[in-house]
């Protein structure tokens, strides 16, 4: 399954306010951006930022939850869209790996700074997270149904660290760094379960 194409959405102003704080956070960290750089990245005033957010840490909250909500949406869109249980299986893995290729400052944001966010940002972002591990949970299950269920997590979870280390490891253009994404991730979890591909 090929991804939609469509006239992009124009990007608000808070978009690319997010946008920009992700870049920086990315490269340096929560703490060590300040509202005037991300002001300055999107040209204009850090105070003028406040129109937009009410905080950095909202920023962040935002951020997160945004990002924890499109891979939930998009894994149970990719599901509901499949014919098979290997077949969706595929299309999570195609789907991770193409989030975590196209923007890979949010991964590295979301990996670095869970613990950043105010604790309903936290709370919100971790039952998020755990409703998109569980897509991946049943899933599996239901492609090795002799899988249980500790065994399917844990699965999720190293597929998951091997698909959100590219921001470290992406030496390939991007479409050969998706191919051999996938590949990995396919054969880390046949060579773990008995998964058709």
């Amino acid at each position: 399954m090929g991804r939609v194409s469509a006239e992009p959405a124009k990007q608000t102003r808070r978009d690319q306010i997010l946008a920009a704080a992700a870049e920086l956070f990315a490269r340096h960290g929560f703490h060590g951006v300040g509202i005037d750089d991300i002001g300055a990245a999107v040209g204009i005033s850090g105070p003028a930022l406040y129109r937009h957010f009410r905080s950095k840490d909202a920023m962040l909250g935002e951020m997160l939850t945004s990002i924890s909500e499109r891979l939930l949406d998009g894994g149970l869109n990719r599901v509901a869209a499949s014919g098979d249980p290997a077949h969706a299986l595929r299309e999570l893995i195609r789907w991770h790996v193409d989030f975590a290729l196209d923007d890979p400052a949010l991964i590295t944001v979301q990996i670095r700074n869970l613990a950043n966010l105010t604790d309903p940002d936290r709370r919100r972002v971790r039952a998020l997270q755990r409703r998109y591990v569980e897509v991946w949970v049943e899933t599996i299950r239901k492609t090795s149904p002799e899988v249980d269920e500790p065994t399917a997590r844990a699965a999720a979870h190293a597929v998951f660290g091997l698909i959100n280390s590219t921001p470290h490891s992406a030496h390939l253009d991007r479409d050969q760094m998706a191919a051999l994404l996938s590949q990995m991730a396919l054969a880390s979890l046949s060579g773990a379960l008995p998964v058709q591909p």
